[in-house]
């Protein structure tokens, strides 16, 4: 998806202000399966972080291990948006977050 057809829905989240606002434009947005998919998809990253077995991190979650590996795939070749929110949120994900 390129920059341009993304530029609207990025300024869009960046003008919530609150939590409740994003969290109000987040279920105005996108149905209950995607947020649960996008939930699930971050309570993954930290277990990832801490280096624990992907078959462990499905049992914790019920996350499937084929999304368990996407996840751990976007952490050491994707945008960089996994490392950067864990180290911004978590105060995890490495040094090559800066990158």
């Amino acid at each position: 998806m390129g920059d341009d057809s993304l530029a609207p829905l990025l300024d869009a989240v960046l003008a919530m202000r609150s939590r409740d606002e994003l969290r109000a434009l987040l279920l105005d947005l996108c149905t209950p399966a995607e947020l649960e998919a996008l939930a699930d998809r971050w309570r993954v990253v930290p277990l990832l972080l801490e280096h624990l077995p992907y078959r462990e991190i499905h049992d914790r979650t019920g996350v499937s291990v084929t999304t368990v590996g996407r996840i751990a795939r976007c952490l050491d070749l994707g945008a960089g948006g996994y490392r950067l929110a864990a180290q911004r949120v978590l105060g995890q994900g490495g040094d090559d977050a800066n990158a």
